[in-house]
């Protein structure tokens, strides 16, 4: 890097710039299959205005930045650029402001989604957007994320009410505002949420909250084969039912979350686990209804987690599939994708991915959201293999087409990152050229991390 650069960024930060090569490695990539790429130097900034600063000065030598929060992105969002910086926002880790009575709160970018709901609990309100990881609420913000709750309470984009952002050339621009609706101009916000880092860095977000619930209750329903689970996810959302999670796991995920989270009395089989948020009243009401469809597509009894531990050790042992998934040896690497399709078309595109699995011999449990027709496929591979992950590749080609083919869409919340942007093309033809126009107003010398979304 150029020496100017270096002088002023050493007199900016101080201690706060490292050029140790196991920092620089620990800032390297996410939790995604690819290989590390080493970036020259990682930033631990304290403020908007530094962060304004370091930009400014590498737009002038066009040096990329990379903006790193949590680092569990599963798509390549954070891996680093080795003629550029990373730049670490972890201590950017502050709730600005709760405001209880109107359901909606500002945090820096690197608060993560249990960091919030541990300081809303008291309150009575909570965030309900929960990814698998424990995410920084920026990441979750520049990714587009979504979670287990997302057919009662939706996305990220639903969720942010504003942000913070710092553009390429230094500028600190915020957008939105804390009110419910606004028609004053074009929706920047949306344009941010999901834009990966590639147009400029998110600083803060100003969320929506809800209301803790009355009365929750999870169940576990069980099915014989993976048709009938899907089938039942299908005709709960199409009926109307109130619900405020339904997450698909089949059996080979089953088999894997059984003995890493240490699930009592669950066979390896399909299964729906299911949560519903309301009042008794509401809730019962709700309850009759899943069960009657759960039990017309054969499905088992349910088995209720009738205390708080017993219902956050079925939604860990949720969130933690990925990881489960992971743990299967010192040697493999997972490779995650994701598709989502129309809630009609739900049972066509699972049962493809699951016929492709079986008939090449692949080791891939399978996962979803399925009460928005969004579900995941985490494949165990071994690097040390040849054209193993050009095999697996293949096989996500396969599931994209066909989720395009049934008027899906090539991710539902993992993002573009490096991973998929040759299937951007295929979704969004037209579309990818005015996103080429949109990032080079924003980003002239293409410094925000360069390579993503698109080349």
């Amino acid at each position: 890097m150029n020496s100017e650069l270096i002088n002023y960024l050493k007199d900016l930060l101080k201690e706060r710039i490292s050029f140790s090569e196991s920092v620089r490695f620990n800032h390297s990539k996410g939790e995604d299959a690819y290989d590390p790429i080493i970036p020259k130097a990682v930033l631990f900034p304290n403020s908007n205005e530094e962060i304004s600063k370091i930009l400014k000065i590498c737009n002038k030598f066009k040096v990329p930045v990379t903006a790193y929060g949590t680092g569990t992105s599963l798509e390549g969002h954070v891996v680093g650029n080795n003629n550029g910086v990373t730049l670490s926002l972890q201590n950017l880790n502050s709730i600005i402001a709760i405001n209880e009575e109107d359901f909606d709160c500002r945090v820096q970018a690197n608060v993560t989604r249990e960091q919030l709901n541990e300081a809303l609990k008291d309150k009575g309100i909570f965030f309900p957007i929960d990814p698998g990881a424990n995410a920084a609420l920026g990441g979750m913000a520049a990714c587009s994320a979504s979670g287990t709750m997302a057919v009662k309470y939706g996305t990220m984009r639903t969720a942010v009410l504003g942000l913070t952002i710092i553009m390429a050339n230094g500028d600190i621009i915020k957008t939105g505002s804390r009110t419910k609706k606004t028609s004053a101009g074009y929706n920047l916000t949306n344009l941010f949420v999901g834009s990966e880092g590639t147009l400029g860095i998110i600083t803060e977000v100003h969320l929506r909250l809800s209301p803790i619930p009355e009365n929750i209750m999870s169940a576990v329903c069980q099915f014989k084969d993976l048709d009938s689970a899907v089938l039942t996810a299908q005709e709960i959302i199409q009926y109307g039912a109130s619900i405020a999670r339904i997450e698909l796991l089949n059996k080979d995920q089953m088999d894997i979350s059984i003995k890493y989270s240490q699930l009592e009395n669950l066979d390896s089989l399909p299964t729906l686990f299911y949560e519903f948020h309301g009042s008794e009243v509401s809730n019962k009401e709700s309850i009759e209804v899943v069960e009657e469809i759960s039990k017309n597509n054969n499905g088992s009894d349910f088995k209720w987690a009738s205390t708080t531990e017993e219902r956050n050790k079925i939604w860990k042992a949720r969130h933690n599939v990925y990881y489960s998934v992971k743990a299967q040896g010192e040697d493999v690497r997972v490779y995650a994708t994701d598709v989502c399709v129309p809630i009609s078309n739900l049972s066509e595109c699972i049962q493809f991915a699951e016929n492709e699995i079986q008939n090449n011999g692949l080791k891939a449990p399978m996962v979803g959201h399925v009460g928005d027709g969004n579900f995941h496929v985490t494949i165990v591979y071994d690097p040390k293999k040849e054209n193993e992950y050009d095999y697996i590749r293949k096989f996500s080609n396969k599931l994209i087409d066909k989720a395009l083919e049934l008027d899906g869409t090539i991710t539902g919340e993992h993002g573009i990152g490096l991973q998929k942007k040759e299937y951007l093309l295929k979704q969004h033809p037209d579309n990818v050229p005015l996103m080429r126009q949109i990032k080079r107003i924003f980003d002239p010398n293409n410094i925000m991390n360069p390579g993503k979304v698109f080349d």
